[in-house]
C-alpha cells in the first residue's frame, strides 16, 4: 500500500490531501470511498484522519481524504466535495462545516445513488428531512451528553454548593455540534449545581484567539469568574492563556471537548483542568468500517454513538482506562 500527501492551491481555497492505495487486491465494485473533512490543521481532524487510514488498511479499502484549510471555510469546503464526486466514489463520508453548505453536493450524491454519512454528527437531522436528504448513517459522539459530562466534572471539583459566574464559549454560530456540546453543559449545570450561573455563552467560531479575547472581555467584567466551559480545545486552550496571563490559573475552573493533543499536554501540564474526548480516532475507524458493511448490504444503525472520556491529569497518570488507547 501507498500513501501519498499533497497540497492543492486554488483561489478560493487550500486543500490537504491524502491518498491510500491498496492496489490490485482491492474489488472493482467496492471503489473509493471519499472522505471530507473540516481542516487537517486541527489536531481533532488529524486523529480522525488517522482513524480512516488505519480502519481503511485493515479492511482492504481504497479512499481518498480532503480536507479545506480551516473549519470556518463554508464555500470552498461544498467547491471541494463536488470536486470529490468527479471521482465518483461509492461512497461520501462528510463532515460538513455547517449544516447547510453541503446540500447541493450532497443532494447530488444522492441521487447518484452513493451513500453518505454523516462523520462526526455535524448535519441537522430536521435539514436534511426539509431537503428530501438521507444518509446511510451518522457516527460520532453524544454531543449533548459530552457537555453534560463537562458540568460533571465541573460539579464534581466545585461541589452541588458552589456559587459564581460561568463562562461558555460555544463553537461556529450555526453549527450543530458546537451547539449541542453548550446546550448539554448548561442544561445538566443548571441541574446540578443552580449556584453557578452562565453569565455569557458566546461563539468563539473554533478559533483559539477569539477564544482568549472573549474571556479577558469577560474576566474584566466578572473577575470572580469559577469556570469556563469551551466547545473545543482550541478554544479552551485559549481560555488558558487568557486566565493565566491575568494570574487567575488557580481560580478559574476550564474545560474543553475533543481530547486532541495540544489539550493533553496542557492538562498534564496543569494548565487545562479537563477534556471531554470524543476520540476522533475511534470515529474515524469505525466510519469506514461500517462503510463497507453498508456497501456489502449490511445493514448497519442509523446513529452510531462513539463513547467520550473525561481526561484529566489524574486519569492521564493512572493510565489504567482502556479507552486511553484511542486518545490520539
Amino acid at each position: 500500500m501507498g500513501r501519498r500527501l499533497a497540497t492543492i492551491r486554488g483561489s478560493a481555497l487550500a486543500l490537504a490531501l491524502a491518498v491510500m492505495s491498496t492496489g490490485p487486491g482491492v474489488l472493482a465494485q467496492d471503489g473509493q470511498y471519499a472522505v471530507l473533512m473540516k481542516t487537517l490543521s486541527n489536531p481533532f481532524w488529524g486523529a480522525m484522519g488517522q482513524g480512516v487510514e488505519d480502519g481503511a488498511k485493515e479492511a482492504g479499502i481504497d479512499y481518498f481524504i480532503q480536507a479545506v484549510e480551516s473549519d470556518q471555510a463554508a464555500e470552498p469546503q461544498l467547491n471541494v466535495c463536488n470536486t470529490m464526486l468527479e471521482r465518483q466514489p461509492v461512497a461520501m463520508i462528510t463532515a460538513a462545516i455547517n449544516s447547510t453548505n453541503l446540500l447541493p453536493c450532497l443532494k447530488t450524491a444522492q441521487d447518484r445513488g452513493i451513500p453518505i454519512v454523516d462523520l462526526d454528527a455535524n448535519l441537522d437531522p430536521a435539514v436534511l428531512e426539509a431537503e428530501g436528504i438521507e444518509i446511510a448513517f451518522r457516527i460520532g459522539s453524544d454531543n449533548v451528553a459530552a457537555g453534560a459530562q463537562g458540568a460533571e466534572y465541573l460539579v464534581s471539583r466545585l461541589g452541588a454548593e458552589a456559587t459564581g459566574p460561568v463562562l461558555v464559549i460555544e463553537g461556529l454560530s450555526g453549527n450543530i455540534t458546537g451547539q449541542r456540546r453548550a446546550q448539554g453543559f448548561a442544561q445538566r449545570l443548571g441541574e446540578l449545581a443552580p449556584g453557578l450561573e452562565i453569565v455569557a455563552s458566546l461563539p468563539g467560531d473554533w478559533d483559539r484567539g477569539k477564544a482568549a479575547s472573549i474571556t479577558n472581555d469577560i474576566l474584566t467584567r466578572h473577575p470572580d469568574l469559577v469556570a469556563i466551559f469551551a466547545a473545543n480545545d482550541g478554544m479552551a486552550l485559549g481560555a488558558v492563556e487568557a486566565v493565566y496571563a491575568a494570574g487567575l490559573g488557580d481560580q478559574v475552573t476550564i474545560i474543553g471537548v475533543d481530547g486532541n493533543s495540544d489539550a493533553v499536554k496542557s492538562i498534564r501540564d496543569g494548565r487545562l483542568n479537563a477534556s471531554v474526548a470524543q476520540l476522533p480516532y475511534l470515529v474515524g475507524k469505525q466510519a469506514v468500517e461500517n462503510v463497507k458493511k453498508v456497501l456489502a448490504g449490511e445493514t448497519v444503525p442509523k446513529d452510531i454513538a462513539v463513547p467520550t472520556l473525561v481526561l484529566t491529569r489524574e486519569v492521564l497518570e493512572e493510565g489504567s482506562e482502556p479507552l486511553l488507547q484511542y486518545v490520539k
